[in-house]
C-alpha cells in the first residue's frame, strides 16, 4: 500500500495562500515550506521540477476550489444573474476578511507565468474553462442558445476577475457588487428581448 502524500496538500494549501497575497515571483520556496509546515525534502519529493510544479499545482487546487463554490452557487441560483450577485457577494466577504491583501491565486500566478510557462498556462486556461462551463450551463438554462451562453460566459467570468483585481485596488466591494448587478441586469434584458 502507498504512503499516504501527508506534505503535499500542506505545501499547495501555503503556496495558495502565499501567491494570493504578495504573488509567484515575490514567493520563495523557504516560505513556502515555512508557511506549510513541510520539511524542505518533501519539497522537493513532491515537485521535483521546484517552483513550477508548486505554481501548477496551486492553480489547480485553486481552480478546483473555485468551481467548487461557483457549482454550489449555480445550484442554488435561481438564474445566472442571481449567480452573478453571489458569488460577488461571496468574493467581497473574502475581501473584506483579508483586509483586501488576497487576491485571486490563479490570476497572480498567471500573470506573471503566462504564456511562457507551459505547465501553468494549461493549468490556468483548465481552471477558467471549467469555471466557464459552470457559467455557460446557467445561461443554457436560462434559455440563451449555446453561442450566446458561450460569449455571455467569457464576459460575466472575465467581468468578475477585472472587477476582483478592482475590488483589491480600492479596498472595496464595490467593484465586485456593481458589476455583478449590470451584468444581471444585461443578462435579464437580453433575455427579455430574446422573448420579445
Amino acid at each position: 500500500m502507498p504512503a499516504v502524500p501527508k506534505h503535499r496538500k500542506p505545501i499547495i494549501d501555503a503556496a495558495v495562500t502565499l501567491f494570493r497575497r504578495q504573488g509567484y515571483s515575490k514567493t520563495g520556496l523557504n516560505e513556502i515550506v515555512e508557511a506549510s509546515g513541510a520539511p524542505k525534502g518533501s519539497l522537493y519529493y513532491y515537485f521535483p521540477e521546484g517552483k513550477t510544479s508548486i505554481g501548477t499545482a496551486a492553480i489547480e487546487e485553486a481552480g478546483a476550489r473555485v468551481v467548487t463554490t461557483v457549482q454550489e452557487l449555480a445550484d442554488k441560483a435561481a438564474s445566472t444573474a442571481d449567480l452573478l450577485r453571489s458569488h460577488a457577494k461571496l468574493l467581497a466577504e473574502w475581501m473584506r476578511a483579508s483586509r483586501f491583501r488576497d487576491g485571486c491565486p490563479i490570476t497572480t500566478v498567471l500573470l506573471e507565468m503566462a504564456p511562457e510557462n507551459r505547465p501553468i498556462t494549461h493549468a490556468g486556461r483548465e481552471a477558467y474553462a471549467a469555471r466557464l462551463d459552470i457559467v455557460q450551463n446557467k445561461l443554457v438554462a436560462d434559455g440563451f442558445a449555446e453561442p450566446d451562453a458561450q460569449r455571455l460566459a467569457v464576459l460575466c467570468v472575465s467581468a468578475l476577475q477585472g472587477a476582483l483585481i478592482q475590488a483589491r485596488v480600492d479596498q472595496s466591494g464595490t467593484p465586485l457588487r456593481t458589476t455583478a448587478d449590470e451584468l444581471g441586469i444585461l443578462l435579464e434584458n437580453r433575455r427579455q428581448s430574446e422573448d420579445g
